[in-house]
């Protein structure tokens, strides 16, 4: 499934265009500081408001940085701007996929992660678009490479997606067809995908479709979990699987 915005289509090249991310947030660990995970809102959101969820949970280990999106003008708000990852335009699996604003939000991630210690695992996450995001940022990784064939320079250890959808997926196989070190990379690489049967936002089955995408390109340690009843929000049942899912594929302490 796509939720696409304006594309880099067939045609001219266009102007890039200029990204200004807002603030960032950080929760720092407090315990032994064992991972960092960049964690992104959702389209209209900010960072704070995660990061204040993302403080109260039992991961002493892991530092979080909630970043906020550009604001920016939305093709699905008839052009009115919103703060975004990239733009937006339709739910549809045909619609375009804003590359050059993908690229833009995954090398951002990159970027805040640059500067932690090598010794630290590093993981991107997100609920919505920012699900999206991150998991764009998980293909990027794979392959080596940005859409826009910029190397990807950093390893990811694990990537979570809540209520979101996986950009690019129809392209996805043929993208790390032949990719040297792709398969290996893919196959370790966790992935926990968590998705509302009630979502009437990001629907259930384009939730269900990611995870089939990822299984069936290469991803071996995907988790799929499935909330009955649950709509575009999420619940303490679903961050308690998520400390739970953390803790073992990143091995934290305590």
């Amino acid at each position: 499934m796509s939720l696409g915005g304006p594309a880099l289509g067939s045609g001219a090249r266009t102007a890039r265009r200029a990204f200004q991310f807002g603030r960032t947030y950080v929760v720092r660990p407090k315990g032994k500081h064992q991972a960092t995970i960049v964690w992104l809102h959702g389209l209209g959101d900010n960072g704070l408001s995660w990061s204040q969820l993302l403080e109260t949970l039992p991961l002493p280990n892991i530092k979080w940085i909630c970043p906020t999106a550009p604001s920016q003008p939305i093709t699905l708000f008839d052009g009115f701007p919103s703060t975004a990852w990239c733009d937006v335009s339709e739910l549809s699996e045909d619609a375009n996929e804003d590359l050059e604003g993908l690229d833009a939000s995954a090398a951002h991630v990159v970027n805040l992660l640059s500067t932690e210690p090598p010794h630290i695992k590093l993981g991107v996450g997100g609920f919505s678009m920012g699900a999206a995001t991150s998991l764009y940022s998980a293909t990027c990784f794979v392959e080596g490479k940005y859409g826009n064939s910029d190397p990807y320079p950093t390893i990811l250890s694990a990537v979570v997606g809540l209520s979101g959808w996986l950009p690019c997926s129809k392209v996805l196989s043929n993208r790390l067809e032949g990719v040297e070190g792709a398969a290996s990379r893919a196959a370790s690489l966790p992935i926990l995908l968590c998705h509302g049967k009630a979502d009437d936002v990001v629907r259930f089955k384009f939730g269900e479709k990611s995870s089939q995408k990822l299984s069936s390109s290469g991803f071996q340690d995907v988790t799929f979990k499935v909330y009955n009843g649950l709509g575009h929000y999420t619940i303490p049942e679903e961050m308690e699987e998520l400390c739970a899912w953390l803790t073992s594929k990143l091995g934290l302490e305590g």
